[in-house]
């Protein structure tokens, strides 16, 4: 099947209503909280959203069973880059992580009462969520097989015990998804399972809220202890200890969401770039004559363009085929997480005292908010251990014998 990177006419036209509406509207509220949403009021969210709805731009990526306009991946790719230009963009849209990958999960693995129950509110934009997953060293982190967290069958349902970190925007959620160990040990591949546990739950608590480098996605980052969490049988989500599975549904399509939501920050970070370097003058020219700026500002231009087609690619292949799409989706994470942590990292240093300042340019929180995005979803390292082990693996050959016998 021929690869088509095609844009609809009508995705155009929404990215063009998106990239207005975040020009308009969304980049004066984020220049007004300063990009940081940690602390934010819920207040400040529903305002945003309430005006994309308005603005006919409100879930791009949702079914239009639920309200959204259906995008699939490739859509998806264009008005996400176009959200991702402003901090705030994705929040508005009710496209941000963890939500976007909530609604995913959910409209492909719950049952039909779950999802009313819970998929139908969050597209909405009625209430959030989060994916509590992650853990405090040993527990599971970035390789997920170290899961500590366990659930325990009990009469009418499942005891879950565990801890929790770095589990954003749990803070106000209105629910999570709980991985918890089901079977087995820590180290074994399977044995998991996800569960869906409401907020008021009381054997959910929450520690404290991580102070963290990143300050843009909504409720920051919690730490949560799960003590004798009773949740019913009806509150597994996916099959009992098949939850590792069930979560590829989410990670692989939610890393590609990543990268296209970054891509609009790095496109933002350049455009700041190539207006100062065709505007400030130093040593008798403008910056943009000057040759070191220039190169930087080429291998900018180079990695986005790069890192968009390397998007386009990985998302036909998630919407087309039945596979996971596992090593380009690594392959993509790895190659647009470091080029947008370039492309900003650049644009910082061709604006010089401007581009640190706080104030007077965006610079200095997208410098900011584009590190941590080497880390989650898989730090850069993990992915390509995995993505040279996938390589090599039709190339191995088969031991026949041990060295010294």
């Amino acid at each position: 099947m021929p690869i088509q990177f095609d844009v609809d006419p009508t995705v155009a036209q929404l990215a063009e209503s998106i990239a207005e509406f975040v020009r308009d509207v969304v980049i004066p509220a984020e220049r007004e909280c300063g990009g940081s949403v940690h602390d934010a009021p819920e207040e400040l969210r529903q305002t945003l959203q309430k005006a994309a709805r308005a603005a006919g731009v409100f879930a791009p990526h949702v079914p239009t069973r639920w309200g959204g306009h259906g995008l699939d991946l490739r859509g998806q790719a264009v008005v996400f880059e176009a959200a991702g230009y402003s901090l705030l963009g994705p929040l508005a849209l009710n496209c941000a992580a963890p939500d976007e990958g909530n609604m995913h999960l959910l409209d492909k693995v719950a049952t039909e009462e779950q999802k009313q129950t819970y998929l139908r509110p969050l597209a909405a934009g009625e209430t959030r969520s989060c994916f509590a997953m992650t853990e405090p060293a040993p527990g599971a982190g970035a390789d997920p097989r170290s899961l500590r967290t366990t659930a325990t069958r009990v009469p009418g349902g499942w005891r879950i015990d565990g801890h929790k970190w770095f589990i954003t925007g749990a803070d106000g959620a209105g629910f999570a998804i709980v991985m918890a160990r089901t079977s087995g040990s820590p180290g074994d591949p399977g044995g998991a399972t996800m569960f869906l546990v409401d907020a008021d739950n009381p054997g959910m608590r929450l520690v404290r809220n991580i102070e963290t480098l990143d300050e843009s996605l909504f409720a920051g980052h919690s730490e949560i202890v799960f003590e004798e969490c009773v949740v019913g049988e009806d509150q597994v989500l996916g099959a009992v200890d098949r939850g590792f599975e069930g979560a590829q549904v989410r990670l692989g399509p939610a890393r590609m969401t990543h990268c296209m939501r970054w891509l609009g920050a790095a496109r933002r970070a350049q455009d700041v770039a190539l207006e100062r370097a065709g505007s400030r003058t130093a040593f008798g020219s403008v910056l943009g004559d000057l040759g070191m700026v220039q190169q930087m500002l080429a291998d900018s231009e180079i990695d986005i363009e790069a890192s968009r087609a390397l998007i386009l690619r990985t998302a036909w292949e998630l919407d087309t085929a039945s596979a996971a799409a596992s090593q380009l989706t690594s392959v993509s994470k790895t190659f647009v997480a470091e080029a947008v942590n370039r492309v900003v990292d650049r644009a910082v240093q061709i604006c010089g005292a401007l581009g640190i300042s706080t104030a007077d340019a965006p610079l200095a929180r997208l410098y900011r908010e584009v590190r941590p995005f080497r880390i989650y979803d898989g730090p850069s390292e993990t992915h390509r251990f995995a993505i040279a082990r996938r390589a090599v693996r039709p190339f191995r050959q088969p031991r026949t014998g041990v060295a010294g016998n």
